[in-house]
């Protein structure tokens, strides 16, 4: 049946490569024959093209396909205006493991960049019906997000993850799980507290904003300019012979207070500048979604100094609404859910899986989830051999019925590794500290999960709620 499909899929189509343009929407009726990523070469067939809301999309079908798929949400979000071509291509050469492994892998590029998490679930989950309507169904069906992606893949969980629906599991890997009116408050915290002693983001010279808009609209800022802020202020990319004085007490204090590492201090402020206006400008209306009320922060020089300075402000409860509607996880799990997470993750802190366990622990469904560390210090390139020990142990899940564990997941990893000689570093025996142990808790933010099945089910009802495709 499926290479059936295939041959009938293939059948009238221009043969095109991933650097030439895509066509238009309007002229895409079928996915249209692409080269193939340099490790797919002669190991897959691969297609591109558009959706009916704009969003390119790229597939993958191995020549010994096993008849399941992988359905990929990319993380990021990317900030340009539109689609964009690329970020699903380069996304199936970064996990090509999975289609060498025998899946079919789909992943859309969204139908634009920005912040919008149901968006995004809902592009998604149209590159599935796409692949579907085209190749077939598969016997199996599996979602993957990595990173922001990570909280995409489980609001697809969260959405469309019924029991006998199209999903029969989910692969979580790095992800941002805390969900987004919680899990960017130690970002808040970052844009504060740097302020507070660098006095340059913005300058007293400079038109003044409130600091949760991240950038004010208009402003013309690069991430170049940006850097050299920071660099001015705290000599970040100069060693530490190489700093003043002052430089280097403002990094140790801005990384004790935030908890941030120092090596992803330029990205998390990057995220805390530039997304953070699109979430408040583009996406809120201009509306204030995040809260620093009630926030101690502790670590520095003089903690009474700072708090008594820094800037503080209350969520419109609209933008907060919103946010949470969009981005937060309900726990409403009915399939088995894997996640894969390094310990030492500088950009989405371990703690996220905390979160999310909480989550699905607050909504009685934490025996559909399983969770795995590692002791890698990344956040996007994880081994190859635990991506594939990952798919390989949650189809076996749901193929089985039975459940796998750390130890056992992290034992099969050496059949593995001995194909992609890229390391098992899997740590069965470690469990995350809960996620007010490394972000500042606000008032009520103790308790998961942070929207519930109930609270969404009433917000639905508003017209207008959430953030806008």
């Amino acid at each position: 049946m499926f290479r059936t499909a295939l041959a009938v899929a293939a059948t009238g189509v221009l043969v095109g490569t991933f650097s030439s343009a895509p066509p238009a929407a309007a002229n895409v009726q079928h996915p249209t024959v692409a080269a193939c990523p340099a490790d797919l070469t002669d190991k897959a067939t691969c297609y591109t093209g558009q959706d009916a809301n704009g969003a390119y999309y790229a597939i993958a079908i191995p020549k010994h396909w096993n008849g399941s798929l992988v359905v990929h949400a990319h993380g990021g979000p990317d900030l340009g205006a539109d689609s964009d071509p690329t970020r699903s291509i380069d996304d199936l050469a970064r996990w090509s493991v999975m289609v060498d492994q025998g899946y079919a892998w789909a992943g859309s590029s969204y139908r634009r960049g920005g912040y919008g998490t149901r968006m995004a679930a809902a592009d998604t989950e149209n590159v599935r019906r796409l692949f579907v309507s085209t190749f077939g169904q598969p016997q199996r069906t599996y979602v993957h997000g990595q990173s922001w992606g990570g909280d995409v893949a489980a609001k697809v969980v969260d959405l469309y993850g019924k029991k006998n629906g199209p999903y029969d599991g989910a692969l979580l890997t790095s992800g941002v799980l805390a969900g987004g009116s919680r899990g960017y408050d130690y970002r808040v915290d970052l844009r504060v507290v740097y302020q507070y002693y660098c006095h340059n983001h913005p300058r007293p010279t400079e038109p003044q904003y409130p600091l949760w808009q991240g950038l004010r609209a208009d402003s013309t800022m690069t991430t170049n300019g940006l850097r050299a802020r920071l660099q001015e202020c705290t000599g970040y990319a100069s060693a530490p012979q190489d700093r003043t004085a002052l430089q280097q007490r403002n990094l140790e204090d801005i990384l004790a207070v935030t908890k941030i590492p120092e090596r992803t201090l330029e990205s998390h402020l990057r995220f805390a500048t530039f997304t953070f206006r699109d979430i408040v400008h583009n996406r809120l209306g201009d509306r204030n979604p995040f809260s620093n009320q009630g926030v101690w922060y502790s670590g520095s020089h003089d903690d009474k100094a700072l708090n008594a300075a820094v800037e503080r402000f209350s969520a419109d409860p609209t933008a907060f609404r919103d946010l949470s509607y969009d981005s937060d996880l309900t726990g409403k799990v009915s399939i088995p859910v894997l996640t894969l997470h390094a310990i030492d993750d500088p950009t989405a802190f371990v703690e996220h899986e905390a979160a999310y366990h909480a989550t699905l622990q607050g909504a009685h469904r934490d025996r559909y989830l399983v969770q795995t560390f590692t002791q890698e210090h990344e956040h996007s390139q994880l081994s190859n051999s635990e991506y594939a020990s990952s798919i390989s142990a949650l189809n076996s899940w749901v193929r089985t019925g039975k459940k796998p564990t750390a130890n056992s997941i992290g034992a099969t990893c050496t059949s593995f590794d001995r194909v992609y000689g890229t390391g098992c570093f899997y740590e069965p025996a470690f469990r995350p500290s809960p996620y007010a142990s490394r972000v500042a808790a606000r008032p009520d933010g103790l308790h998961w999960p942070a929207m519930t099945a109930t609270q969404e089910k009433t917000w639905s009802r508003i017209n207008g709620v959430g953030i806008a495709p």
